[in-house]
């Protein structure tokens, strides 16, 4: 069983990696492997909507996206993590999901997501209900902590000092590896993701 974390900051040891790191040290106490995935700084671009995807199964520009989608159908769960700019997720977080969940939606579904957020101050839940948005658009249990999944702090050292906030980090990842430890028990006894149906679309304007 694995998870991926996905880091939004352009810092790769920054205040978001501090609390994804906490969530994966107690991912791996409770058996479940992790990886943290790192969007860096380079930049990624936002979707064109040309939907070549829907074609060829993946986004036509080769990238972090991809790479993360391969990734991807072989994980049990994800968090998602960013900072707060301006009261909302990372632009490269932002650019990232839309591409995934629109390019390789189908290899998240029915998987428990979790989103997280670090803030000096606040943008905090506003940021936790957008990154939300993309898995309940998507057939996926979001995970929950004792608090919402937040820190506070300007530096790494600050965040360790939010002691309520690596506490909620850490009851996230408990709850997280229970629920994945309680879905391979149900698959071990066929009790099997839900069959979706045909999907309805409604124009509002017919």
């Amino acid at each position: 069983m694995k998870v991926l974390l996905v880091n939004g900051s352009p810092h790769s040891k920054g205040c978001t990696y501090t609390a994804l790191e906490e969530v994966a040290k107690t991912l791996e106490q409770n058996g479940i492997e992790t990886e943290i995935f790192q969007l860096g700084n380079k930049g990624i671009n936002g979707c064109i909507g040309c939907s070549s995807c829907k074609k060829t199964g993946k986004c036509f520009m080769n990238d972090k996206v991809n790479a993360f989608a391969e990734k991807a159908k072989e994980a049990d769960g994800f968090v998602f993590g960013s900072p707060v700019h301006y009261a909302s997720a990372s632009g490269e977080l932002t650019s990232f999901l839309d591409r995934l969940f629109y390019s390789a939606s189908e290899h998240l579904q029915f998987k428990p997501a979790a989103s997280i957020a670090s803030a000096r101050r606040a943008g905090t839940t506003a940021t936790l209900d957008q990154i939300n948005k993309y898995a309940t658009i998507n057939n996926m249990p979001l995970v929950s902590s004792q608090y919402w999944n937040m820190v506070h702090g300007y530096t790494p050292e600050d965040v360790k000092r939010d002691l309520e906030g690596m506490q909620t980090m850490r009851l996230l990842g408990n709850n997280m590896a229970w629920l994945i430890k309680c879905i391979e028990l149900g698959k071990s006894n066929n009790i099997n993701r839900p069959e979706l149906e045909e999907r309805i679309f409604t124009n509002f304007m017919d």
